[in-house]
């Protein structure tokens, strides 16, 4: 049976700003939380079960991670963000992709410039992200300055190079990588939770934190149980290895952790 949820079909084609210039738009989706009780009953059509029922089927499913009837839910997704998050973005290899070509497309003048409060030093502790704090407004001020200079002078000599008739798909090399490009991706709904599952975890970048905080509310759209259910056993669960298992053991019958530093303080962070 075809699945029509009236809250996702209020929001189709609506676009959700992102950053400066960005956007996510829900183009299209197949299937619901009904779809996904339906697979994995083996069922045609409502059937007689209850709200409540199909609520803890789909708990049941995600909590064992029977993911096969998540992946009947499908949706397509417009997508525009700058290079550098969409770089990270297609790390994640279980979705169908078309971007815009910059071979055959005139660019439009359009980079990323992050806001003065999430302008930051490098992080000591994380070789891959930035401090907490915020530098200086007066510094944050400065550093935007700086990249809307060099935004403008690449799109000055990207336009030169046009106007000069070279191809194309030459004049785009010096671009930034905070040039915004666009896609349509499609994705099913168990591939989906594994992507906002790692994308809005503290330790991602905030850009590509902001747009799947965004998504995550579309999918609560179509699919308002599975993302319930997501959210109380993926995102915010946590899994223990069998030494960490251990520890809680020891702890339970207050006896001393058993975990080495590095291992205890791993350990400590998911119990935090």
């Amino acid at each position: 049976m075809h699945c029509v949820n009236e809250e996702a079909e209020a929001i189709l084609d609506r676009e959700y700003p992102v950053l400066d210039h960005g956007f996510v738009r829900l183009v299209d989706y197949m299937g619901s939380d009904q779809r996904i009780v339906q697979s994995a009953r083996v069922s045609y059509g409502e059937g007689t079960k209850t709200y409540r029922q199909d609520k803890g089927l789909i708990n049941y499913l995600l909590r064992n991670d029977h993911t096969s009837p998540f992946e009947q839910v499908v949706f397509t997704f417009h997508l525009k963000m700058p290079i550098f998050v969409a770089r990270q973005w297609v790390r994640h290899r279980t979705a169908r992709m078309n971007e815009i070509s910059g071979r055959y497309s005139i660019l439009p003048d359009e980079c990323y410039i992050p806001d003065e409060g999430h302008i930051a030093l490098q992080s000591e502790d994380n070789k891959q992200g930035r401090k907490d704090e915020p530098v200086s407004q007066e510094a944050a001020a400065q550093i935007r300055e700086q990249m809307a200079d060099d935004q403008r002078h690449a799109f000055e000599s990207y336009h030169r190079l046009l106007d000069m008739g070279i191809a194309r798909e030459l004049c785009r090399i010096d671009l930034p990588l905070s040039v915004y490009t666009e896609f349509y991706w499609q994705i099913d709904l168990h591939n989906l939770f594994h992507f906002l599952k790692l994308r809005l975890d503290a330790h991602a970048q905030y850009e590509i934190r902001e747009y799947g905080r965004v998504m995550l509310e579309i999918v609560r759209k179509v699919c308002p149980i599975a993302t319930e259910a997501f959210e109380n056993i993926k995102l915010e669960g946590r899994s223990f290895s069998g030494r960490e298992m251990d520890a809680l053991r020891a702890m339970l019958r207050g006896e001393e952790c058993p975990l080495q530093k590095r291992e205890r303080e791993i350990f400590e962070e998911k119990l935090r």
